[in-house]
C-alpha cells in the first residue's frame, strides 16, 4: 500500500517543479538603476526606477485615488539591517502605468536614507499593487570618503557660531578623476550639505577654493592642459546652492593654443617662392 502512495507524492512533486520552472515572468517588473557603484558621502545618490506594466490593470502609485505603493528598501551590507526611511516623503513623483506600457522615474536614495557612513549598501524597490508585493533586484553601491585635497572655513559675522568648513576631495568616477566638495556646519551633525561633482579634474595643478566676503565660495580647478573650470556657490546661512560654472582659458598656454589653430586654419606653413634667380 505504500509504493502507490509514495508514486502519487513523487508525481506530485515532480509536477510542481515542472509548474515552477515553466512559471510565466510576472505581469509587473520593478527594477532599479543607480548611476554609478561608488558614490563619496554626502551625495543625494541619484538612481532611476524603471516600472514595466504587462498586466491588464492600470498602476498608480501617488495621486489621492491611487491605491498602489512604490518604495525602495536600503539595507547594510554589513549585517544585512534595514535602513529607517527618515524622511517620510514619496520616492518618486506620482505616475500611472497604463497596461503594455512602462515608466522610468527618477529618485535620489541620499534625501530618504542617513548615507553618510562610509561602507556598502544594497537597494531593492518595491510595487504594491492589488495587494501583491513586487520586488526588484537587490543593486549594491559603496559610500566611500573620496581623497582630500584642501579645504576652507567660513565665519559668518552676522551669525554668532556659525561657522561651515569646506573640503574638496577626488575620486575616480567614469575612467576619470573627480573633484567633490563637501560642505558641513562645524559642531553640528545634522546641517551637512549635499556633497557636489563638480566635474572631470587633472591632478597636474592643486585646485583652489576661496569664500568671498559676499558669501561666493569660488573653486578652480583644471580640467585639461588648456583650460580652467570655475565654479561658483552661494553659501548663505540657511545653506550652500550652485550658483554657475565657466571655463577659463589658461593665460600660460593661450598663446601656444591660439598658434596651433591658426596654423591648422591656414593649412601650416607654405614656403615661399622666389624666382630662381633671386638669391634673397
Amino acid at each position: 500500500m505504500k509504493r502507490p502512495f509514495c508514486r502519487l507524492a513523487a508525481a506530485a512533486a515532480c509536477a510542481a517543479a515542472i509548474s515552477t520552472a515553466f512559471a510565466e515572468p510576472s505581469e509587473i517588473t520593478v527594477d532599479l538603476r543607480l548611476d554609478h557603484i561608488d558614490f563619496v558621502d554626502g551625495e543625494r545618490v541619484h538612481a532611476v526606477v524603471d516600472v514595466a506594466n504587462l498586466s491588464p490593470d492600470t498602476v498608480s502609485v501617488g495621486y489621492a485615488d491611487s491605491a498602489d505603493r512604490l518604495f525602495i528598501e536600503v539595507f547594510r551590507s554589513s549585517d544585512k539591517s534595514q535602513m529607517e526611511h527618515t524622511s517620510g516623503k514619496a520616492f518618486v513623483a506620482p505616475f500611472l502605468v497604463k497596461p503594455n506600457e512602462g515608466q522610468k522615474l527618477g529618485t535620489w536614495l541620499g534625501d530618504h536614507y542617513g548615507l553618510r557612513n562610509h561602507g556598502r549598501y544594497l537597494a531593492k524597490p518595491v510595487l504594491v499593487h492589488g495587494g501583491v508585493r513586487f520586488e526588484g533586484q537587490m543593486r549594491a553601491f559603496d559610500i566611500v570618503p573620496g581623497m582630500r585635497v584642501c579645504g576652507a572655513l567660513q565665519i559668518f559675522s552676522n551669525h554668532e557660531g556659525l561657522r561651515r568648513e569646506f573640503e574638496l576631495v577626488n575620486w575616480r568616477r567614469g575612467g576619470a578623476d573627480h573633484l567633490f566638495m563637501k560642505s558641513a556646519d562645524a559642531g553640528s551633525s545634522d546641517r551637512k550639505w549635499a556633497t557636489m561633482d563638480i566635474g572631470p579634474m587633472m591632478k597636474i595643478t592643486k585646485p583652489t577654493i576661496s569664500i568671498m566676503p559676499g558669501g561666493e565660495v569660488v573653486v578652480l580647478h583644471r580640467v585639461d592642459a588648456d583650460a580652467y573650470l570655475r565654479s561658483e556657490f552661494w553659501s548663505v546661512p540657511e545653506g550652500v546652492l550652485f550658483a554657475k560654472r565657466e571655463l577659463v582659458q589658461d593665460p600660460e598656454t593661450a598663446g601656444a593654443n591660439r598658434v596651433r589653430e591658426i596654423y591648422r586654419e591656414t593649412g601650416g606653413v607654405q614656403p615661399k617662392e622666389n624666382p630662381w634667380w633671386k638669391f634673397w
